[in-house]
């Protein structure tokens, strides 16, 4: 049996000076209101997929086979954000679950003005990409043409063996949705991709735009 090439932690330095890799994915997640009464608040969504993801040093795959990924940070203090703001909370992962080779989740907002304005544009449809924030701790790297451990997966690619979700953002731009995954703009690409920059800039013009503001 082909031994398994794990690695512990990310690979290497990125040649740009930034971090290893950017632990956010996007998803188009068919966020689907919870029915019955007193569920108004309630929401069910996709937050991760095993769809290939290219990032600077090749090609990640988050492995959803059983062991992969933890949900326990998540199950037991889950919060969900706006576009990964910590200042900007909106409520919480009520549970977690794997399905499909997704993650999935039933998110509850809270009830406080900033919140529910986002609440209504999720349920007007008008926000519907969600983001997961996680970390690796192990990778499985694969050689081009070559077959994973569990011969599920084709290289080159770096599986993530053993991963953790950390909390689930709604986002304003998740944009270029491919097979239900959306990416951001210009994220994680060798030319430089989306940093924290531009998230502030998504979360300055949304705060501008509740408030009546016009962005110069």
């Amino acid at each position: 049996m082909r031994r398994q090439q794990i690695r512990e932690r990310p690979m290497r330095k990125n040649p740009q000076g930034e971090n290893d890799f950017r632990p956010v994915r996007f998803m188009d997640a068919g966020i689907r209101a919870v029915e019955g009464e007193g569920n108004e608040r309630r929401y069910e969504l996709s937050f991760s997929s095993e769809e290939p993801y290219t990032r600077w040093y090749g090609v990640e795959i988050l492995d959803h086979s059983e062991g992969c990924m933890d949900l326990s940070r998540l199950q037991a203090m889950g919060v969900v954000l706006f576009n990964h703001n910590t200042n900007k909370v909106l409520g919480r992962v009520e549970k977690a679950w794997i399905e499909t080779s997704r993650g999935k989740a039933v998110i509850e907002f809270d009830d406080d003005e900033e919140a529910e304005v986002i609440r209504r544009k999720v349920e007007s449809g008008t926000l519907k990409g969600v983001s997961v924030g996680y970390s690796v701790d192990a990778w499985e790297e694969v050689a081009a043409g070559k077959k994973s451990s569990d011969g599920r997966f084709t290289g080159p690619c770096y599986i993530a063996k053993r991963w953790t979700p950390l909390e689930i953002s709604v986002v304003s731009v998740p944009a270029d949705p491919t097979v239900g995954v959306g990416r951001s703009n210009g994220a994680d690409s060798p030319e430089g991709g989306c940093d924290l920059e531009v998230f502030e800039r998504m979360i300055q013009v949304n705060e501008n735009r509740r408030k009546g503001g016009r962005r110069t």
